[in-house]
């Protein structure tokens, strides 16, 4: 059974940096895609950044660019989003997702609260 857990979500004051990660539990390979995606309240869930991993390729929402970096520890299954200068219009509960090609669908994490405030 395919799992993700999200953690290291918090508050921070502006300017402040958090690290996310999503660890991915039942599958060990047939993975297309890692993402990153938030959703603020009354919003609809964004993408924030992805890896294909079949195509060793990283894409960042303009939102984002500059600020986070996407990375993943292949050998732990582990997906990371470092997020730095973070900015008010940040806050949203972040979720990690994996598409396996090899089923034809993707899972969800259950979510991390992300709050910058002053």
């Amino acid at each position: 059974q395919v799992q993700l857990a999200e953690s290291g979500g918090g508050s921070v004051q502006p300017g402040g940096s958090l690290r996310l990660s999503c660890a991915v539990s039942g599958v060990t390979s047939g993975i297309h895609t890692m993402s990153w995606h938030r959703q603020a309240p009354g919003q609809e869930r964004d993408l924030v950044a992805e890896i294909r991993v079949t195509a060793d390729y990283t894409h960042y929402a303009d939102s984002a660019k500059g600020r986070f970096t996407i990375s993943r520890d292949s050998a732990k299954n582990i997906l990371y989003l470092q997020m730095n200068n973070l900015k008010p219009e940040d806050t949203a509960i972040y979720y990690c997702f994996v598409y396996l090609y090899t089923q034809g669908r993707g899972y969800w994490g259950q979510g991390t609260q992300v709050t910058v405030s002053s």
